[in-house]
Parts: structure tokens; sequence; C-alpha cells
């Protein structure tokens, strides 16, 4: 397939760092669909889950795609709206799950969706992309100044499929943009003996201080991370860790 090309993020891009967490409690990366959806029903008033709930059955009964765009792919824009913005990350992850969408399907929503359904298709990776298809939209991501977008793409998928450099970086863009350690996901056992990655902290302390300016609190904490002794294999097999080649 051909890559799109990505379009400017729209006005909801969030370059002044916002907190970058979903706003209703939940973790659409990491919480099971089946709770995510219990979690969610309880929220919404009464017209809100009603549209909710058509916008599933919609999903489900026509997946994939279907014809220049799909039924879900319009209901992905309305949620918001419709949902509260404090639950349309939560909304679009589920509508997409229910969708069965692939890496094509999402490739395509997020190069044409705003940076909140772009955000959106990040959450929902990790439960629909077992394998590093989609790996170019982590990479997009990490390329915007959206610290919303960033904190998304450092997420399971992020974790599981970005080589050790790109992590590195990552990790560091976090540091620069103000997005807070704690959104990114398998941080300790990643950053677990990462001697290369204990180098790229302190020289970027390094250059705060000579330019007189405060090190973040969270870079000493990853440095710390860093001094911990590797546990042999706890890479696995489909985290690339460790030394580039």
């Amino acid at each position: 397939m051909t890559r799109p090309h990505a379009a400017p993020a729209g006005s909801d891009a969030d370059t002044t760092g916002r907190p970058a967490a979903p706003g209703d409690g939940t973790t659409p990366a990491v919480t099971p669909p089946a709770e995510l959806r219990r979690h969610l029903a309880a929220r919404l008033d009464g017209a809100a889950r009603a549209w909710f709930d058509q916008a599933l059955d919609e999903a489900t009964a026509h997946p994939g795609t279907h014809g220049p765009i799909s039924v879900w792919e319009l209901r992905l824009a309305e949620a918001g709206r419709r949902c509260g913005p404090e639950h349309a990350d939560t909304a679009r992850v589920l509508i997409l799950h229910a969708a069965r969408a692939d890496a094509e399907a999402l490739t395509r929503v997020y190069y044409q969706g705003t940076a909140d359904e772009r955000r959106a298709v990040l959450h929902a990776l990790p439960h629909l992309v077992p394998g590093p298809e989609a790996l170019p939209l982590v990479e997009d991501a990490l390329r915007t100044n959206d610290t919303r977008l960033v904190a998304a793409a450092l997420g399971p998928y992020g974790a599981r499929h970005l080589d050790a450099h790109a992590w590195r970086h990552a990790v560091l863009k976090c540091l620069f943009t103000g997005v807070a350690v704690d959104l990114v996901a398998d941080l300790a056992r990643r950053a677990r003996g990462d001697a290369e990655l204990a180098r790229m902290l302190g020289d970027y302390a390094a250059e705060r201080t000579a330019a007189g300016r405060t090190v973040p609190e969270d870079l000493h904490r990853v440095l710390a991370l860093t001094e911990a002794a590797p546990t042999q294999g706890a890479g696995g097999p489909d985290v690339p860790h460790g030394k580039e080649s």
C-alpha cells in the first residue's frame, strides 16, 4: 500500500503541554475493550449512551472498509461532540475495535483525521495490530510537537515495536516537551541497564546545566532506571532493545 502523506494535525493539535493522559480515568491503550466499554457506559448520559451503542452496532455490523468512507469512520468524527471530550478517546478506541480496523484502515484514519482521531488510533494499536505494520504511525506521531500524540505514541505498541535508537530519542523528546515519563509504557524494563540511554541523558543534563537551565526531575528518574542491572531475557523476542546493529 502506498503510504499517505501526513496532513497537518489541525487546530486541535496540542503544543502547549496540556496533560497528555485521557480525561476520564481510563487508559485506552492498556485497558481491555470490555472493561473500557463498561467504564464508558456508566459515565455517559442517556442520549450519549444511545448514540454510542448505535455507533458500536454499526461498526460491528459493517466492519472494514465500505465505499469511500465507512459509517464507523463518520462516527469517529462525531465522538467528541456526542460523548464529550473527556470520553472521546475511549469511545473512538471502542468504535475502531468494533470495526476490527486493520493496519491499512488505521493508517487511512490516522492520516485523514484530526489530532484527536490520530491519538485514538495510536491508543487502539495494541488492541488491533499484533505486528509492526503500524509502526510508521508511531514514528509520525513522535515527529510532531503535540504532547498528547507523543504520549500516545509511547504506549504499549510503541514500547513493543520501536527499536532501541528510536525509543531512546523518544524518551528524550518527552523530557524536551514536558511529557511525563510516567506515560511511557514499559519504561522501567526498557531503560534497565541501557548504558547508551544513560549517556544521552547525561549529555542532555550537562547541556542544560551549562546553559543555566534546570534539569527536569524526570531525567533523574530515568537515569536511575538505567543504573539497574539488565534482567536476562527481559526484552522478549518481539521487543527491539539494546545495541543497534
